[in-house]
C-alpha cells in the first residue's frame, strides 16, 4: 500500500491520542475523526512497515456509539482538540479506562491492576450542562487570513480575523465561533475581539514573519464566583483604541451572564500589565478561595478538581471534604498516637492540593519551581488562614534529594546545587524528615528519577500521585514498586471530555 490509496477500514479500537485503529492489508491505519465501531473510507497520507495515518474521506456506515451532535458548528475536524466528540460519552469513559489498565499492565508490568471505575461527570453538573462548557481558561490563537507583509516590515490586514484553535499538527489558525467545551463568557470575549479587529483593522499575529499586533486570548473564569480576566498577548506597547475593546469585552461577558475583572496585556517577553481592573480574579474548590494571577496554573474543570481532590483526600487516609476524618483510615504509625501527618506536596503549583488537605495535616509543605506560582500559593494560603502551610521555590528533584540524604545518611552529601535558604533551616528540615504522605502532581513527563529515589530515602508511608499521563504515571509505578512500594490502588478522573485525555490518581505504600 502507498501514499494516496484509497482503502475501507472498520475501526476496531482508539489510540491514545484519539485515533480510530482500523486494519488493512496487514497494516494498522489510524483514522482521526471516527468512532469504535464506525467503517470509513479513508485517504493514506503517510505509509511505514506496520503502520499508516490517513485522512477521512467519508463514514461509509457509522457507529452505533457516534452521536448527532453537530460538534462545534462542523469546527471539531478543523481544529483537531476534540477528538473524541464523535463518540458517546459513555464509551469515551471505557476507552479511556482500558487505556488507562493497559499502560499500567504493559509499562508497569501488573498483571491484573487494582483500577477503580473512571469518575465521568454527571448530566447534572456545570448547572445542567454536564460534560460541556466545562472548561475554566480558553487561549484561543489569533491570526489574520489574509494577513501580508510587504517590503519594509509593513503589516497589512487583508482578510477576516481568526479568533481560535490551532489545526491539528500545524500552526494554522483555525477560527472558531463556537466550541462547547469553553465557557459562555470565553466565547463571549472571543466574538467581542474578533469584532473589534474587524472594525479598527486590527492586524493578527503572523508566525512566519513574527509580525501583527494580536497574538493570543486568553479567558479566565470562575465557575464559582463568576469572576472573568482577559489576557491579551500582544506584540507592541498597547492597542489602538483600547478603551473601545474594554467596553467591548465587558459588555459581551456581562451579556454572557459573567463579571469581567481583569484586562491584561502581556508582551512577547511573557511579562504581564494589568490594563484594567484587579490582578487577580477568585475562584472556590470545596469550602476553600483561590486567588487566580494571570500566570496561575489552575485546573481547568472546576465539577471534576473537586472529585479528584476528594480522592487524593482518600488516598492521603482523610474523608471527603465536607466529612470528619476517619482515623480507621489514617496511616497506622499516626493512629497510635493521634497525631497528624506532615505531607509533602511535590510539583505543587499554587497549592491547590495541599491546601485542600491541610485541614487533617500538622503541616503542608510544598516544592514548586515556578516562583509566581508559589507566590501564589502562599497568598493563597493567606486567602484561607491556613497556618500550617509553606511553600519553597526550586526544583522538587534538587531541593528534597538534601533532605532526604540527611535522613538516610547524615554523613551523604548530595551532588546537587544546594539552596542555602532552604538547607539552613533546621525546622524544615526536621518537618521533613517526619513526612509520612507525598503527594506528587508532576507535569506529563513524569517525575524525575531522584525526585522519586529522594521519597524513597524518606521512607514515606503513603504517595499519592496525580498524573495526567499514564504513561509516565506507568513508568514510575514500575520504578517504586522496584523499591518497595506497591500499587494499592487508581482511580482514572475524566478532567477533559470529549478529549483523549485523562487524569489518573493512584495510591502506593510500602510492601
Amino acid at each position: 500500500m502507498e501514499r494516496g490509496d484509497i482503502v475501507t477500514v472498520q475501526i476496531e479500537d482508539m489510540s491514545s491520542e484519539g485515533q480510530g485503529i482500523g486494519r488493512a492489508d496487514g497494516l494498522v491505519i489510524f483514522v482521526p475523526h471516527t468512532v469504535v465501531g464506525d467503517v470509513a473510507e479513508v485517504r493514506l497520507t503517510k505509509v511505514k512497515k506496520r503502520f499508516a495515518f490517513s485522512h477521512l474521506k467519508e463514514i461509509l456506515k457509522p457507529s452505533e456509539y457516534r452521536t448527532d451532535i453537530e460538534p462545534c458548528g462542523g469546527m471539531a475536524e478543523g481544529c483537531g482538540g476534540c477528538s473524541f466528540f464523535p463518540m458517546e460519552y459513555g464509551l469515551q469513559l471505557e476507552v479511556k479506562e482500558k487505556q488507562i489498565r493497559e499502560k499500567l499492565r504493559r509499562l508497569a508490568e501488573i498483571e491484573e491492576p487494582p483500577l477503580e471505575p473512571i469518575i465521568g461527570m454527571e448530566p447534572e453538573d456545570n448547572n445542567g450542562l454536564g460534560c460541556f462548557r466545562y472548561r475554566n481558561k480558553a487561549g484561543f490563537p489569533v491570526s489574520t487570513g489574509g494577513i501580508i507583509t510587504r517590503k519594509g516590515g509593513i503589516v497589512e490586514n487583508l482578510g477576516v480575523p481568526a479568533v481560535g484553535f490551532y489545526r491539528a499538527r500545524s500552526h494554522e489558525v483555525v477560527d472558531a465561533p463556537e466550541c462547547y467545551l469553553q465557557s459562555g463568557a470565553a466565547m463571549a470575549a472571543a466574538a467581542a475581539l474578533r469584532q473589534f479587529m474587524i472594525e479598527d483593522n486590527i492586524t493578527g499575529w503572523d508566525p512566519k514573519w513574527e509580525k501583527g499586533l494580536m497574538k493570543q486570548l486568553i479567558v479566565k473564569t470562575g465557575f464559582r464566583t463568576g469572576e472573568v480576566m482577559v489576557i491579551l498577548t500582544i506584540n507592541g506597547k498597547g492597542i489602538p483604541n483600547m478603551q473601545k475593546l474594554a467596553e467591548m469585552l465587558d459588555d459581551a461577558v456581562y451579556e454572557a451572564g459573567y463579571s469581567l475583572e481583569s484586562i491584561v496585556l502581556r508582551n512577547l517577553k511573557g511579562e504581564d500589565t494589568v490594563a484594567a481592573g484587579k490582578n487577580v480574579i477568585r475562584d472556590q474548590i470545596g469550602d476553600l478561595t483561590f486567588e487566580i494571577s494571570p500566570a496561575s496554573f489552575y485546573q481547568v474543570n472546576p465539577v471534576q478538581t473537586e472529585r479528584l481532590y476528594d480522592k487524593v483526600r482518600e488516598y492521603c487516609g482523610f474523608s471527603a471534604k465536607a466529612d470528619a476524618c476517619d482515623p480507621s483510615a489514617m496511616p497506622e504509625a499516626l493512629q497510635e498516637n493521634g497525631e497528624k501527618p506532615v505531607i509533602l506536596d511535590l510539583y505543587c503549583g499554587v497549592g491547590t492540593i495541599g491546601l485542600y488537605c491541610a485541614d487533617e495535616a500538622e503541616q503542608i509543605i510544598g516544592i514548586e519551581i515556578v516562583k509566581d506560582a508559589v507566590l501564589d500559593a502562599n497568598r493563597n494560603a493567606v486567602v484561607n488562614g491556613i497556618v500550617n502551610a509553606r511553600y519553597i521555590c526550586g526544583k522538587a528533584e534538587e531541593i528534597l534529594p538534601l533532605y532526604a540524604g540527611q535522613k538516610k545518611d547524615s554523613g551523604r552529601t548530595a551532588n546537587l546545587k544546594e539552596d542555602a535558604s532552604v538547607k539552613t533551616d533546621p525546622n524544615l528540615a526536621e518537618a521533613i524528615s517526619r513526612a509520612s504522605i507525598a503527594i506528587l502532581d508532576p507535569p506529563r513527563a513524569g517525575c524525575r528519577p531522584e525526585l522519586l529515589e529522594a521519597v524513597i530515602d524518606l521512607g514515606v508511608e503513603r504517595i499519592v500521585y496525580v498524573s495526567c499521563d499514564p504513561a509516565t504515571l506507568a513508568r514510575d509505578i514500575k520504578f517504586l514498586g522496584e523499591h518497595g512500594y506497591d500499587l494499592q490502588e487508581a482511580t482514572p478522573v475524566d478532567m477533559f471530555p470529549h478529549t483523549a485525555e485523562v487524569e489518573t490518581v493512584a495510591l502506593l505504600s510500602q510492601l
